[in-house]
Protein backbone atom coordinates (compact mmCIF):
# COMPACT_ATOMS: atom_id res chain seq x y z
CA UNK A 1 0.00 0.00 0.00
CA UNK A 2 0.91 3.70 -0.85
CA UNK A 3 0.95 5.88 2.05
CA UNK A 4 0.60 9.94 0.90
CA UNK A 5 1.01 12.72 3.85
CA UNK A 6 -1.72 15.26 4.06
CA UNK A 7 0.06 17.54 1.42
CA UNK A 8 0.45 14.55 -1.09
CA UNK A 9 4.04 13.90 -0.23
CA UNK A 10 4.97 9.86 -0.23
CA UNK A 11 5.34 8.70 2.94
CA UNK A 12 5.38 4.83 2.39
CA UNK A 13 6.04 2.85 -0.95
CA UNK A 14 5.21 -1.36 -0.47
CA UNK A 15 8.42 -3.47 -1.10
CA UNK A 16 8.39 -4.75 -4.75
CA UNK A 17 7.19 -8.67 -4.72
CA UNK A 18 9.47 -11.29 -6.29
CA UNK A 19 8.83 -12.58 -9.76
CA UNK A 20 7.39 -13.92 -11.60
CA UNK A 21 4.59 -11.33 -9.47
CA UNK A 22 3.61 -8.33 -11.80
CA UNK A 23 2.76 -4.89 -10.76
CA UNK A 24 -1.32 -4.12 -10.43
CA UNK A 25 -2.99 -2.41 -13.28
CA UNK A 26 -4.23 0.98 -12.99
CA UNK A 27 -7.56 -0.19 -13.73
CA UNK A 28 -7.09 -2.90 -11.17
CA UNK A 29 -6.77 0.16 -8.27
CA UNK A 30 -9.79 1.73 -8.49
CA UNK A 31 -10.81 0.68 -4.74
CA UNK A 32 -7.59 0.57 -3.47
CA UNK A 33 -7.70 4.69 -4.35
CA UNK A 34 -11.21 4.73 -2.99
CA UNK A 35 -10.01 3.21 0.28
CA UNK A 36 -6.85 5.38 0.25
CA UNK A 37 -8.89 8.42 -0.12
CA UNK A 38 -11.23 7.44 3.42
CA UNK A 39 -8.27 6.49 5.14
CA UNK A 40 -6.59 9.72 4.41
CA UNK A 41 -10.29 11.54 5.50
CA UNK A 42 -9.66 9.21 9.07
CA UNK A 43 -5.99 10.09 9.62
CA UNK A 44 -7.11 14.46 9.16
CA UNK A 45 -10.17 13.56 11.14
CA UNK A 46 -8.63 11.63 13.88
CA UNK A 47 -5.60 14.87 13.88
CA UNK A 48 -8.79 17.12 14.72
CA UNK A 49 -10.75 15.73 17.55
CA UNK A 50 -7.12 15.63 19.01
CA UNK A 51 -6.65 18.92 18.82
CA UNK A 52 -9.98 19.14 20.16
CA UNK A 53 -9.43 16.68 23.06
CA UNK A 54 -11.90 14.18 21.86
CA UNK A 55 -11.65 10.16 21.44
CA UNK A 56 -13.69 9.64 18.39
CA UNK A 57 -13.13 5.62 19.02
CA UNK A 58 -15.33 6.14 22.09
CA UNK A 59 -19.47 5.96 21.67
CA UNK A 60 -21.38 8.58 23.63
CA UNK A 61 -23.15 5.43 25.39
CA UNK A 62 -19.39 4.27 27.30
CA UNK A 63 -17.11 2.71 26.27
CA UNK A 64 -16.98 -1.21 25.47
CA UNK A 65 -14.72 -3.34 27.69
CA UNK A 66 -11.73 -5.20 25.64
CA UNK A 67 -9.38 -7.69 27.59
CA UNK A 68 -6.71 -6.87 25.12
CA UNK A 69 -4.33 -4.15 25.50
CA UNK A 70 -4.81 -1.32 23.16
CA UNK A 71 -2.40 1.62 22.01
CA UNK A 72 -2.62 5.30 23.36
CA UNK A 73 -6.21 7.12 22.74
CA UNK A 74 -6.02 11.12 22.90
CA UNK A 75 -9.63 10.95 25.44
CA UNK A 76 -11.34 13.28 26.46
CA UNK A 77 -9.98 12.80 30.11
CA UNK A 78 -6.23 12.78 29.02
CA UNK A 79 -4.27 15.93 28.41
CA UNK A 80 -1.32 15.82 25.76
CA UNK A 81 1.45 17.71 27.93
CA UNK A 82 4.40 18.40 25.48
CA UNK A 83 3.30 15.62 23.50
CA UNK A 84 3.32 12.87 26.21
CA UNK A 85 0.07 11.59 27.02
CA UNK A 86 -0.91 11.55 30.86
CA UNK A 87 -4.19 11.30 32.82
CA UNK A 88 -5.33 14.20 34.85
CA UNK A 89 -4.85 11.96 37.82
CA UNK A 90 -1.66 10.52 36.84
CA UNK A 91 2.23 12.10 36.58
CA UNK A 92 2.92 12.50 32.97
CA UNK A 93 3.94 9.24 30.97
CA UNK A 94 7.91 8.73 30.25
CA UNK A 95 8.29 7.40 27.40
CA UNK A 96 11.21 4.34 26.92
CA UNK A 97 13.18 6.06 24.31
CA UNK A 98 13.68 9.52 22.60
CA UNK A 99 14.44 10.09 19.30
CA UNK A 100 15.72 13.46 18.06
CA UNK A 101 16.27 14.67 14.82
CA UNK A 102 19.60 17.40 14.42
CA UNK A 103 19.15 20.50 12.23
CA UNK A 104 16.53 22.46 13.88
CA UNK A 105 16.00 20.36 16.90
CA UNK A 106 19.61 20.10 18.91
CA UNK A 107 21.79 21.87 16.78
CA UNK A 108 20.72 25.48 15.13
CA UNK A 109 20.26 25.34 11.33
CA UNK A 110 22.89 27.97 10.56
CA UNK A 111 25.52 25.80 11.42
CA UNK A 112 24.89 23.28 9.16
CA UNK A 113 24.35 25.56 6.51
CA UNK A 114 26.65 28.09 7.19
CA UNK A 115 29.89 26.11 8.93
CA UNK A 116 29.76 22.65 7.71
CA UNK A 117 28.41 22.55 4.26
CA UNK A 118 31.00 25.17 3.33
CA UNK A 119 33.60 23.42 4.92
CA UNK A 120 32.95 20.40 2.95
CA UNK A 121 32.62 22.34 -0.43
CA UNK A 122 35.24 24.23 0.34
CA UNK A 123 37.89 21.01 0.68
CA UNK A 124 36.51 18.59 -1.18
CA UNK A 125 39.03 18.21 -3.61
CA UNK A 126 41.84 18.28 -0.92
CA UNK A 127 39.72 15.62 0.66
CA UNK A 128 40.19 13.64 -2.71
CA UNK A 129 43.56 14.33 -3.29
CA UNK A 130 44.51 13.13 -0.27
CA UNK A 131 43.01 9.99 0.10
CA UNK A 132 42.08 9.07 -3.08
CA UNK A 133 43.78 5.28 -2.68
CA UNK A 134 42.39 4.84 0.54
CA UNK A 135 39.61 2.30 1.22
CA UNK A 136 37.32 4.79 2.57
CA UNK A 137 37.15 6.95 -0.63
CA UNK A 138 37.34 4.13 -3.00
CA UNK A 139 33.72 3.61 -1.28
CA UNK A 140 33.14 7.15 -1.61
CA UNK A 141 32.96 7.44 -5.29
CA UNK A 142 31.73 4.03 -5.79
CA UNK A 143 28.55 5.20 -4.00
CA UNK A 144 28.43 8.82 -5.77
CA UNK A 145 29.58 7.14 -9.24
CA UNK A 146 26.04 4.74 -8.50
CA UNK A 147 23.93 8.01 -7.74
CA UNK A 148 24.92 10.19 -10.19
CA UNK A 149 24.37 7.46 -12.63
CA UNK A 150 20.87 7.58 -11.74
CA UNK A 151 20.49 11.55 -11.88
CA UNK A 152 21.73 11.20 -15.12
CA UNK A 153 19.08 8.96 -16.31
CA UNK A 154 16.70 10.94 -14.40
CA UNK A 155 17.57 14.12 -15.56
CA UNK A 156 18.73 15.88 -12.36
CA UNK A 157 20.22 19.21 -13.44
CA UNK A 158 23.92 19.19 -12.66
CA UNK A 159 24.67 16.17 -12.92
CA UNK A 160 27.85 15.77 -14.47
CA UNK A 161 29.40 12.09 -15.75
CA UNK A 162 31.99 10.36 -13.78
CA UNK A 163 34.87 8.96 -15.43
CA UNK A 164 35.82 5.26 -14.86
CA UNK A 165 38.94 4.21 -12.17
CA UNK A 166 40.65 4.21 -15.64
CA UNK A 167 40.75 7.57 -16.50
CA UNK A 168 43.03 10.12 -15.04
CA UNK A 169 42.93 10.94 -11.09
CA UNK A 170 42.00 14.63 -11.96
CA UNK A 171 39.68 14.11 -14.59
CA UNK A 172 38.17 11.70 -12.03
CA UNK A 173 38.30 14.08 -9.17
CA UNK A 174 37.05 17.24 -10.79
CA UNK A 175 33.77 15.49 -12.42
CA UNK A 176 33.21 14.30 -8.30
CA UNK A 177 33.98 17.78 -7.05
CA UNK A 178 31.56 19.39 -9.45
CA UNK A 179 28.71 17.09 -8.82
CA UNK A 180 28.80 17.20 -4.84
CA UNK A 181 29.26 20.81 -4.86
CA UNK A 182 26.10 20.85 -6.77
CA UNK A 183 24.63 18.18 -4.35
CA UNK A 184 25.39 20.38 -1.72
CA UNK A 185 24.04 23.52 -3.08
CA UNK A 186 20.60 21.76 -3.50
CA UNK A 187 21.28 20.29 0.31
CA UNK A 188 20.34 16.72 -1.36
CA UNK A 189 19.20 14.06 1.43
CA UNK A 190 21.33 11.00 -0.25
CA UNK A 191 23.53 8.91 1.73
CA UNK A 192 26.53 8.75 -0.94
CA UNK A 193 26.54 12.45 -0.45
CA UNK A 194 26.24 12.42 3.51
CA UNK A 195 28.96 9.98 3.61
CA UNK A 196 31.48 11.46 2.05
CA UNK A 197 30.83 15.02 3.88
CA UNK A 198 31.49 12.67 7.00
CA UNK A 199 34.88 11.81 6.15
CA UNK A 200 35.68 15.43 5.53
CA UNK A 201 34.03 16.55 8.46
CA UNK A 202 36.47 13.70 10.61
CA UNK A 203 39.36 15.79 8.99
CA UNK A 204 37.86 19.04 10.50
CA UNK A 205 37.04 17.88 13.61
CA UNK A 206 40.30 16.06 14.67
CA UNK A 207 42.00 19.27 13.10
CA UNK A 208 40.14 21.09 15.95
CA UNK A 209 38.56 23.33 12.40
CA UNK A 210 35.22 22.39 13.49
CA UNK A 211 33.35 22.31 16.63
CA UNK A 212 29.80 21.00 17.13
CA UNK A 213 27.28 23.10 18.36
CA UNK A 214 24.60 22.36 20.40
CA UNK A 215 21.48 24.93 22.26
CA UNK A 216 22.06 25.50 25.70
CA UNK A 217 19.14 23.30 26.77
CA UNK A 218 20.25 20.34 24.99
CA UNK A 219 23.08 19.11 27.12
CA UNK A 220 20.85 19.32 30.45
CA UNK A 221 18.29 16.81 28.91
CA UNK A 222 20.37 14.36 27.60
CA UNK A 223 21.94 14.22 30.93
CA UNK A 224 18.31 14.55 32.88
CA UNK A 225 16.93 11.63 30.36
CA UNK A 226 20.46 9.39 31.23
CA UNK A 227 19.82 9.65 34.83
CA UNK A 228 16.37 8.29 34.76
CA UNK A 229 17.14 5.43 32.40
CA UNK A 230 15.22 7.24 29.11
CA UNK A 231 17.56 5.72 26.21
CA UNK A 232 18.47 8.40 23.83
CA UNK A 233 18.88 8.45 20.06
CA UNK A 234 19.72 10.50 16.76
CA UNK A 235 18.28 10.20 13.42
CA UNK A 236 19.54 12.98 11.37
CA UNK A 237 20.04 12.84 7.68
CA UNK A 238 23.48 12.92 8.06
CA UNK A 239 26.00 10.19 8.40
CA UNK A 240 26.19 8.62 11.83
CA UNK A 241 29.91 9.12 11.58
CA UNK A 242 28.68 12.94 11.20
CA UNK A 243 26.49 12.82 13.77
CA UNK A 244 28.86 10.99 16.48
CA UNK A 245 31.52 13.95 15.46
CA UNK A 246 28.93 16.54 15.93
CA UNK A 247 28.21 15.22 19.85
CA UNK A 248 31.41 14.40 20.73
CA UNK A 249 33.44 17.54 19.73
CA UNK A 250 30.88 20.27 21.10
CA UNK A 251 30.93 23.47 23.06
CA UNK A 252 29.54 21.64 25.87
CA UNK A 253 32.56 18.78 25.28
CA UNK A 254 31.50 15.10 24.59
CA UNK A 255 27.74 14.42 24.89
CA UNK A 256 28.18 11.01 23.18
CA UNK A 257 28.21 9.07 26.91
CA UNK A 258 24.37 10.04 27.12
CA UNK A 259 23.22 8.80 23.77
CA UNK A 260 22.22 5.32 23.09
CA UNK A 261 23.13 5.15 19.27
CA UNK A 262 22.36 7.16 15.63
CA UNK A 263 20.09 6.82 12.92
CA UNK A 264 21.00 7.96 8.82
CA UNK A 265 19.52 7.92 5.75
CA UNK A 266 20.73 3.95 5.57
CA UNK A 267 17.46 3.24 7.21
CA UNK A 268 15.06 5.02 5.08
CA UNK A 269 13.79 8.35 4.09
CA UNK A 270 13.14 10.24 6.91
CA UNK A 271 9.89 11.89 5.32
CA UNK A 272 8.79 7.96 5.07
CA UNK A 273 6.81 6.22 7.53
CA UNK A 274 8.50 2.77 6.72
CA UNK A 275 11.88 4.90 8.45
CA UNK A 276 10.26 4.82 11.60
CA UNK A 277 8.72 1.91 11.59
CA UNK A 278 12.12 -0.22 11.03
CA UNK A 279 13.18 2.39 14.14
CA UNK A 280 10.21 1.42 16.49
CA UNK A 281 11.47 -2.30 15.91
CA UNK A 282 15.32 -1.27 15.52
CA UNK A 283 14.87 -0.18 19.43
CA UNK A 284 12.29 -3.47 20.43
CA UNK A 285 9.62 -1.15 21.95
CA UNK A 286 6.05 -2.99 22.93
CA UNK A 287 4.82 -0.18 21.09
CA UNK A 288 6.11 3.06 18.77
CA UNK A 289 4.25 5.31 21.23
CA UNK A 290 6.65 4.04 23.93
CA UNK A 291 9.02 6.37 21.82
CA UNK A 292 9.35 10.11 21.52
CA UNK A 293 10.58 11.58 18.07
CA UNK A 294 11.32 15.54 18.42
CA UNK A 295 11.94 17.18 15.06
CA UNK A 296 11.64 20.92 13.13
CA UNK A 297 9.81 18.83 9.72
CA UNK A 298 6.43 18.76 9.66
CA UNK A 299 6.69 15.77 6.83
CA UNK A 300 8.95 13.87 9.17
CA UNK A 301 6.26 14.59 12.22
CA UNK A 302 3.70 13.12 9.96
CA UNK A 303 5.43 10.07 8.73
CA UNK A 304 6.59 9.34 12.87
CA UNK A 305 3.04 9.76 13.45
CA UNK A 306 1.23 6.97 11.40
CA UNK A 307 4.26 4.13 11.89
CA UNK A 308 1.90 1.33 13.22
CA UNK A 309 -1.15 3.04 12.78
CA UNK A 310 -3.54 -0.50 13.00
CA UNK A 311 -6.90 1.01 14.18
CA UNK A 312 -9.06 3.34 11.77
CA UNK A 313 -9.72 5.89 14.16
CA UNK A 314 -6.49 6.02 16.41
CA UNK A 315 -2.97 6.72 15.16
CA UNK A 316 -0.79 4.44 17.36
CA UNK A 317 2.71 6.20 15.61
CA UNK A 318 5.67 7.29 17.77
CA UNK A 319 4.68 10.56 19.78
CA UNK A 320 5.91 13.63 18.08
CA UNK A 321 6.85 17.32 19.04
CA UNK A 322 7.91 19.67 16.88
CA UNK A 323 10.95 22.30 17.92
CA UNK A 324 10.24 25.88 16.94
CA UNK A 325 13.77 27.27 16.84
CA UNK A 326 15.49 30.28 15.67
CA UNK A 327 15.69 30.05 11.45
CA UNK A 328 13.34 26.88 11.58
CA UNK A 329 11.17 26.60 8.70
CA UNK A 330 7.45 27.61 8.93
CA UNK A 331 4.50 24.76 9.61
CA UNK A 332 1.25 25.03 8.28
CA UNK A 333 -1.51 25.88 10.30
CA UNK A 334 -3.81 23.17 12.48
CA UNK A 335 -0.54 20.87 11.85
CA UNK A 336 -2.17 19.17 15.16
CA UNK A 337 1.23 18.48 17.03
CA UNK A 338 2.39 19.87 20.32
CA UNK A 339 5.49 22.72 19.76
CA UNK A 340 8.54 23.11 22.24
CA UNK A 341 10.71 26.28 22.07
CA UNK A 342 13.04 24.26 24.13
CA UNK A 343 14.11 20.72 25.93
CA UNK A 344 13.19 22.37 29.31
CA UNK A 345 9.41 22.23 28.27
CA UNK A 346 9.51 18.32 27.83
CA UNK A 347 8.26 17.02 31.17
CA UNK A 348 10.37 14.02 32.23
Amino acid sequence: MYVLSPIRSLLYSPLPKPYPLKPPRCSDCAPLFMKAKCNHNLVNSVIKFHQLGIDPSIPTHGSIHNPKRVPHRYTSNTSLKAGVLSSNNDTPTTPRCVVLDIEGTTTPISFVTDVLFPYARDNVRMHLEATYDSDDTKEDIKLLRSQVQDDLQNGVIGAVPIPSDDAEKEEVISALVANVEGMIKADRKITSLKQLQGHIWHTGFKKNELEGVVYDDVPQALERWHACGVKVYIYSSGSRLAQRLLFGYTNYGDLRKYLCGFFDTTIGNKKETKSYIEISESLGVDEPSDILFVTDVYQEAVAAKIAGTVEPNVLTGLEVMISVRPGNGPLPENHGFMLIKSFTEIPF
